[in-house]
């Protein structure tokens, strides 16, 4: 399955100037628990946020710079010739950034989706999710609390056959 999983706030807001605009810990230890041991799609400026690899993933970075070679990963010009990597009957993850949402999103099975409870100005957004194609299936909600400063909601939505 193709699963893209993002944090986004109510404004679908991503980020802005290659960051996050809010720290959620335990959203950081989900994606971790989701990704781990998985092909991880990403587009150059997300992987470029990254302050290394991350552990235990196989990074696919999708980019148009054609000398672009960073080490231990996959570079790739597209999303198609991306997802040509996950390996038959594993998962991979779309992970980012916006303009790549946008590109896998009709390749992708499942939204691993973190509703951020407030609004924030972005220069990146994840694209609207259409209910006519997707099904939310599970939600659980979190309030804030002294380590996460904001209220969010793990939402998980399928798309509909």
């Amino acid at each position: 399955m193709i699963i893209m999983i993002a944090a986004a706030a109510e404004n679908n807001a991503l980020g802005k100037d290659n960051d996050l605009v809010w720290y959620l810990p335990d959203d950081f230890k989900r994606f971790k628990a989701l990704t781990t041991g998985h092909h991880i799609i990403m587009g150059r400026k997300t992987f470029e946020s990254f302050p290394r690899l991350l552990p235990n993933r196989t990074h696919v970075i999708v980019t148009r710079q054609k000398n672009y070679h960073p080490k231990h990963c996959i570079v790739v010009q597209n999303i198609e010739e991306a997802l040509k990597f996950i390996p038959e009957n594993e998962d991979g993850y779309i992970i980012g950034g916006g303009e790549i949402y946008k590109q896998a999103l009709k390749y992708t099975d499942v939204i691993e989706l973190t509703r951020v409870h407030s609004s924030f100005e972005a220069d990146a957004f994840f694209p609207e999710i259409d209910s006519n194609h997707w099904e939310l299936v599970k939600e659980e909600y979190h309030p804030k609390d002294d380590n996460h400063l904001i209220d969010f909601t793990y939402q998980t939505f399928l798309r509909k056959k």
